[in-house]
């Protein structure tokens, strides 16, 4: 059976509304050895989507962000097929001291590149999905891929992650910025989401894993944004390696954003 995006948006929030809020800013945690915290809450949820999935489709590889380095790099090196990629809670550090902005993130990978994608936030119940070529979804609404009234860049609301961004554009960023006003969220997968739905119009991020970009860049494109690179390349590759983000839901925006960087760069 092929998976089914109704369904898989229906599993992903029943597990995560039934785990995740009853934890939430009351968990024990621990810091991983590159730096970031893993909670109760994200085993959890990886151990309870990783069944479900293998329960319902058992032919389609699991990879999540709490499993091994090696692992990692297996399957990545090994995935030939269909492979599930989750991040079973994006926001950890702001999950477990209370701030309300995290999400679960999970994509289906096929032929080296996402071809669904759910991104669940159940702090406001919302559902953002995707299947590659025929749209996205904020809950059961079609969100459209017409054209966004975009403010001039110097007028624009910036997600922007200084902590992973190369320390002179960092610093050029923040001493001449060519927005209006910069945000950080804390939850990649979300943000991705929270652009297509045009909450804020230009993004930056300095170095995201596959299970940070893999679903909520499907969001993006299925909304009709724009994502590169710094370097320009696309942003979705089959690698354990973090990618830099570059991203507008409007393409004047991001011919603009990206030509700005390229020059402070």
């Amino acid at each position: 059976m092929e998976p089914d995006l109704v369904f898989l948006r229906r599993l992903v929030r029943e597990i995560a509304r039934s785990e995740l809020p009853p934890r939430f800013a009351d968990v024990w945690g621990r810091t991983k050895l590159d730096g970031s915290t893993v909670t109760e809450a994200d085993l959890v949820m990886q151990d309870r989507l990783q069944e479900a999935l293998a329960r319902h489709w058992p032919e389609i590889d699991f990879f999540s962000e709490e499993m091994t380095e090696d692992e990692h790099e297996r399957l990545i090196a090994g995935e030939k097929g269909a492979l599930w990629c989750l991040d079973p809670l994006d926001g950890t550090s702001n999950y477990a001291c209370g701030l309300p902005f995290f999400s679960v993130s999970l994509a289906l990978l096929m032929e080296n590149r996402p071809q669904m994608a759910v991104v669940y936030d159940p702090v406001r119940d919302e559902c953002f999905s995707a299947l590659r070529g025929s749209g996205a979804w904020l809950n059961e609404v079609a969100m459209g891929t017409q054209s966004p009234l975009s403010p001039a860049m110097s007028r624009c609301i910036a997600v922007v992650d200084f902590k992973r961004l190369e320390g002179r554009l960092a610093a050029k960023l923040g001493a001449n910025p060519p927005f209006g006003s910069q945000r950080n969220f804390g939850s990649s997968a979300l943000e991705w989401c929270w652009l297509a739905r045009q909450r804020f119009h230009l993004y930056l991020h300095g170095g995201q894993k596959l299970w940070d970009y893999a679903a909520g860049s499907l969001v993006l494109a299925e909304t009709g944004g724009h994502s590169s690179t710094l370097d320009g390349e696309p942003v979705f590759a089959m690698a354990a390696s973090a990618r830099s983000v570059v991203a507008t839901l409007d393409a004047r925006l991001f011919e603009a954003w990206s030509g700005w960087l390229a020059q402070a760069g």
